[in-house]
């Protein structure tokens, strides 16, 4: 088995990468610049890969041109907290272009990589549920994954006849560098959660919004 994973040097995508080898399958780490810990495990790294630029992925699909890719797991994100009174233009759009339009690109370059029974798993977030929100504020990081969740639902549709699922999956509130190591998960259990849920995940649930512990989400 075959699993490529983004944002793969920390956090959940490390922990990911650590469950898919020790289950026995090749894994393709892609990130943008390699940790000590990525490094030390056995995973192919295809580093110097930035998900939102043409260049990047263009490396990408060069590097696994050819390759079968049973499971394409987009890690990959970026979150920037913000409120109404200071909107910081910038982190949003980039938030958009890692979360949403990252993901997207990477999937469409893989396309030919991606054969009958493969899987496609999205790392979204439960801050993308529109009937979930009753905080507001994170403009950005909701916007962008709400937007991730439309995408991954028509590439659902889309690649269904090709033999594809796609599943869309919250990990929890996860103990990583990226919420300052707050959450009320570690990284490795997350990763575990999310490994099961992909395994249940067919083309007759495929497009499912799903919480790591199984839980059906709302949109």
């Amino acid at each position: 088995m075959h699993t490529v994973i983004t944002g793969a040097n920390r956090g959940i995508g490390l922990a990911l990468t650590r469950c898919y080898l020790a289950a026995g399958h090749k894994v393709s780490a892609v990130c943008r610049q390699a940790s000590d810990e990525l490094r030390a495990t056995d995973a192919r790294i295809i580093d110097q890969v930035d998900v939102t630029q043409p260049q990047g992925i263009e490396q990408l699909q060069k590097a696994l041109a050819g390759e079968a890719i049973d499971l394409l797991i987009n890690n990959a994100g970026l979150l920037v907290g913000d409120q109404l009174g200071e909107l910081p233009w910038g982190d949003i759009e980039r938030q958009f272009a890692v979360n949403t339009l990252g993901p997207l690109r990477v999937t469409q370059a893989l396309l030919a990589n991606l054969g009958q029974g493969a899987k496609v798993a999205l790392i979204t977030s439960r801050m993308g549920s529109v009937a979930d929100n009753g905080s507001g504020g994170y403009y950005g990081y909701r916007m962008s994954k709400a937007a991730l969740n439309i995408a991954g639902k028509s590439l659902a549709i889309d690649l269904k006849p090709k033999g594809v699922a796609v599943a869309l999956l919250h990990p929890g509130f996860v103990q990583t560098a990226m919420v300052n190591h707050n959450g009320d998960i570690s990284a490795d259990e997350a990763a575990s959660r999310l490994v099961k849920r992909i395994e249940a995940l067919t083309l007759e649930n495929s497009g499912g919004f799903w919480h790591s512990n199984g839980e059906a989400l709302p949109w």
